[in-house]
């Protein structure tokens, strides 16, 4: 809108070339342009870019507009303008609509650039069925077989891939499964004609599975069991082949299958559901280095007045508080990451941020859930910026201290959340800490009462320390409790990925990441290059990847529908 007329004659004839810059890199690279328009200021484009949108990522974009001349074939040096801004900012905007101001040009105002996001729809729909089978092979000695079914999807090549389990069912030839719900996008990748193959195995302890036999379908076909029964025969090709009269090796009937529409992260974004984010930060004297007092850790060093190690203070170079003139500290850097992503998706940009920890002014107290900004009636900071700014305030005025105690911050976040529950609002709570949990108790019970609420839990350790002490919020065995009560819904995972270690604590019910505390060490994500930049983006791609299921999650267990956009 309202471009700089640089044609002497005639208007200019614009045109946008999108430019996108690599995850971590600075370098950008030309994605695409649209079509040329002829004679105007005010164009109205009709070609689309189709982008892979990541939201644990910033997907950096940036839009040039120049003039083309089209006698030439060149592009012309009169420049039009150019709008920087993450693919993040335009999802997370009203409607998927932003509208940002043209640059570049010095002392000339450029106009503005309209940006519209909207998500292909293609392939959303899940579907739900059951089967049953009848006279399958007995394949075991002693007994009938244990069936269970292995989903194929076929590929372009001609390959097939693995794309569901059914469970199985011990000791019969008559197996009736539990229904099972798989994307269609998996099933066929929105070919309804592509061709499923369903194997039939005869489970083995030792995982040497026998075959009991094969069928082939399409998703088309499977769903005209919405009105009918439908009746598959189980063949053997090799039974096939040896024994002539040979019917086959039983019969696998689809009892039930039914389609429904899949409601996707971008819907409740759309819908204007906002993310809101808090950071809570560990001023524990442990982040100076060690010492023989009762806060910190480790061997004698230096003491200070109060008792505490001189390296305790964050102006010691050996602080993880330590913010060089080249650097920033490990938790300036891990706030940055995932901060600098999620507030694309909150429109007032303000994020309470507290500390937890340490002695503050003016009687030295010790508070485990104080404001940064130093005001209790308002913790909220004005953007990323505002929260690194109050930070390092805070390190100016109070003093190291400890125990390391998670639970206060936990139930502040909770009992906000606690006042929305209608799935316009989800919480994000970000620790960052380096130290071994003191709490663990109290931390138990504030994870089992926020359990159903519309919040996830993100911890980040820094520093050299071993966090194994975190194990302890582990569910796998024994589900996270406290005093009588369990986590609403399913368990503490922990996986191991890229020499990184993650915990996703899951509330119990059903088998969805719902509600999260992920912990994950900071030092897995350092580039060895001393890349900062790189080593930010590959923290938050990790710490945040599960944020959209986990908020799905919740909205699908409370039958939350996205709310319509205005027209």
């Amino acid at each position: 809108r309202n471009l700089l007329d640089m044609d002497t004659f005639s208007k200019s004839d614009p045109v946008v070339v999108l430019f996108m810059q690599g995850s971590g890199s600075s370098e950008w690279k030309e994605f695409g342009r649209t079509e040329v328009i002829d004679n105007t200021l005010n164009p109205d484009f009709v070609r689309k870019f189709v982008l892979d949108y990541y939201f644990e990522e910033k997907q950096n974009l940036r839009f040039d507009v120049s003039p083309w001349v089209s006698l030439c074939c060149v592009w012309a040096q009169d420049f039009l303008g150019q709008a920087f801004v993450a693919l993040g900012e335009v999802i997370g905007s009203q409607r998927g609509r932003l509208e940002r101001a043209l640059t570049g040009v010095p002392g000339k105002r450029c106009g503005t650039i309209l940006l519209l996001a909207e998500e292909l729809s293609n392939c959303r729909d899940i579907v739900t069925m059951q089967l049953c089978a009848n006279k399958l092979d007995k394949k075991d000695f002693f007994g009938k077989s244990d069936p269970f079914l292995v989903f194929y999807r076929s590929n372009e090549d001609g390959t097939f891939t693995i794309c569901h389990k059914t469970e199985v069912v011990k000791n019969t030839l008559n197996p009736v499964w539990q229904p099972f719900t798989i994307p269609v996008r998996a099933l066929c990748n929105g070919d309804y004609d592509r061709t499923v193959k369903i194997d039939v195995y005869d489970w083995d302890r030792d995982g040497s599975h026998d075959f009991i036999g094969e069928f082939a379908t399409s998703y088309r076909e499977l769903s005209r069991a919405q009105s009918q029964f439908t009746v598959y025969e189980v063949l053997n090709p090799r039974k096939k082949c040896k024994k002539k009269k040979y019917v086959n090796s039983g019969t696998v009937t689809l009892l039930s299958f039914s389609v429904e529409s899949e409601f996707t992260f971008v819907d409740y974004i759309r819908g204007g559901t906002q993310l809101n984010f808090t950071v809570a930060i560990d001023f524990t004297a442990s982040n100076g280095g060690s010492s023989r007092c009762g806060v910190c850790r480790g061997v004698p060093v230096a003491m200070d007045a109060d008792g505490c190690c001189a390296a305790g203070m964050p102006s010691h170079p050996t602080s993880l508080h330590y913010a060089s003139p080249y650097q920033l500290s490990a938790y300036a850097l891990a706030l940055k990451a995932v901060g600098e992503i999620i507030q694309d998706y909150d429109s007032d940009k303000l994020f309470p941020a507290y500390g937890f920890g340490a002695k503050i002014p003016p009687d030295g107290k010790i508070s485990h859930q104080f404001p940064l900004n130093n005001n209790m009636d308002n913790p909220s900071c004005a953007g990323i910026e505002g929260v690194l700014e109050s930070y390092l305030q805070s390190l100016r005025t109070v003093q190291l201290y400890g125990p390391t105690n998670f639970a206060p911050v936990i139930n502040q976040v909770a009992g906000t959340a606690a006042q929305v529950t209608d799935g316009s609002q989800y919480h994000v709570l970000l620790i960052i800490t380096d130290g071994v949990i003191s709490d663990m108790l109290q931390t138990k019970e504030a994870i089992v009462t926020a359990s159903a609420l519309p919040m996830s839990i993100i911890i980040v350790g820094v520093g050299p320390a071993e966090f194994e002490a975190m194990e302890e919020l582990d569910g796998d065995e024994v589900r996270v409790s406290s005093r009588g009560r369990y986590a609403e819904r399913d368990i503490v995972q922990v996986t191991q990925s890229h020499h990184m270690r993650t915990m996703l604590i899951f509330p119990t019910r059903l088998q969805t990441n719902f509600f999260p505390s992920k912990f994950v060490p900071f030092r897995d994500y350092v580039d060895d290059s001393g890349n900062q930049v790189l080593s930010m983006a590959r923290l938050a791609k990790d710490v945040l990847a599960e944020i959209p299921e986990q908020l799905l999650s919740y909205m699908k267990t409370r039958d939350i529908k996205p709310r319509r956009a205005d027209p």
